[in-house]
């Protein structure tokens, strides 16, 4: 910014992300950007706090915020009061996203059951299509019509055992990018919750599979958060490579997130356990957010070196937070962004990396591609 101040279109280059000079009119007419000083000639003229609001606007958009809610977050003064009315607003556009999401999930179900069939059903897919193609839609009998479709394409499954593989090749996206081995744990992740999504969410950082690779061979430790992760690992496989497992917070009766939560901040046994992790170690994280979170802090401050982090707990707020801190840290780390996860999601991670290691274990590609 050589001047004090821009035109619109200096203003919109240095935001960048696509903003027009168009956009920033709009903005102005609903009243999220103020309106500017003008120069002689009648050009708009902006200023630093217009380019940082603009940003601010653009990052909460990109959010997934509505416009009227950015205006009310943007005007508000930090130290004030919690805005109720903008909270309940906030409520019902995230009841709104949810339904949209539910309507999504309908649709990709439906694609799903036409596009994930394996060649066996290729003729029953044919027939399907030809009959959609010349359904009667405008009738409520259609309706009942499309019911018969999906309940006639249905019996050609109980012919043969489903082919997941060539399922999974067509709906997946490019995954082309990615080692073999990377992509097997991907697929491997898909078909335990069944949700094909999931890999766009899942995320890879420092050379996790060759760290793991390494570990695991050294005969490293396994370090899980809670039973039910260990009870999923697959412990023949890892007593064949020679890596004990080991439960943090190792308590019989917790059932779930919300007791393992509960434990690792009510005893100071379970958060000394942690910090006893050996170097080099395989941390599996699948329940507790606040164990994520304290592995997080613990290796930034030297206190813990594993050689790989698998972080996948659920939760709503401290999930989410742990995995972004995870991401930041020079830790091999694998994990899923969001609220997304869960014990059988992390075991299902590491069963994968072991499973390769020792049916491939001379492969390298993993060298080239995450």
């Amino acid at each position: 910014m050589k001047t004090d101040h821009l035109t619109i279109k200096e203003l919109t280059d240095a935001v960048g992300g696509g903003v027009t000079p168009r956009m920033v009119r709009h903005y102005h007419t609903l009243g999220l950007l103020p309106q500017p000083q003008r120069s002689e000639g009648n050009y708009r003229l902006y200023t630093a706090q217009d380019v940082q609001r603009l940003r601010r606007m653009m990052a909460l958009k990109q959010q997934g915020f509505q416009l009227s809610h950015i205006r009310q977050l943007l005007d508000s003064h930090p130290e004030a009061a919690l805005d109720n009315t903008l909270i309940i607003q906030l409520q019902q556009q995230y009841h709104t996203v949810m339904q949209q999401i539910t309507q999504l999930r309908q649709t990709a179900a439906a694609l799903e059951s036409l596009l994930g069939r394996d060649r066996n059903c290729q003729i029953a897919q044919a027939e399907a299509l030809s009959q959609l193609k010349q359904l009667d839609v405008d009738a409520q009998a259609g309706l009942g019509h499309l019911d018969q479709i999906w309940s006639h394409f249905d019996t050609e499954v109980t012919t043969h055992p489903e082919h997941f593989q060539e399922s999974l090749q067509l709906l997946l996206p490019d995954l082309s990018h990615y080692s073999e081995i990377t992509v097997h744990l991907l697929h491997q992740l898909v078909l335990a919750c069944g949700d094909v999504s999931l890999a766009s969410f899942v995320r890879f950082g420092h050379e996790p599979v060759a760290a793991a690779r390494k570990a695991l061979k050294a005969g490293c430790s396994v370090v899980v958060d809670v039973p039910a992760v260990a009870t999923t690992l697959d412990q023949t496989r890892l007593a064949h490579l020679g890596n004990p497992v080991t439960t943090l917070i190792d308590d019989p009766h917790i059932a779930g997130a919300a007791d393992a939560e509960q434990a690792f901040w009510q005893d100071n046994h379970w958060q000394q356990r942690l910090q006893e992790a050996p170097v080099g170690c395989v941390l599996v994280v699948g329940y507790a957010p606040s164990v994520l979170l304290a592995v997080c802090q613990w290796i930034d401050q030297g206190k813990l070196q594993p050689a790989l982090v698998i972080g996948m707990p659920i939760g709503f707020s401290h999930a989410p937070a742990a995995k972004r801190q995870l991401m930041t840290l020079p830790v091999p780390y694998i994990t899923i962004q969001g609220s997304l996860g869960g014990g059988l999601l992390a075991a299902v991670a590491l069963n994968a990396l072991v499973e390769t290691l020792i049916e491939k274990p001379d492969c390298h590609c993993y060298l080239s591609r995450p």
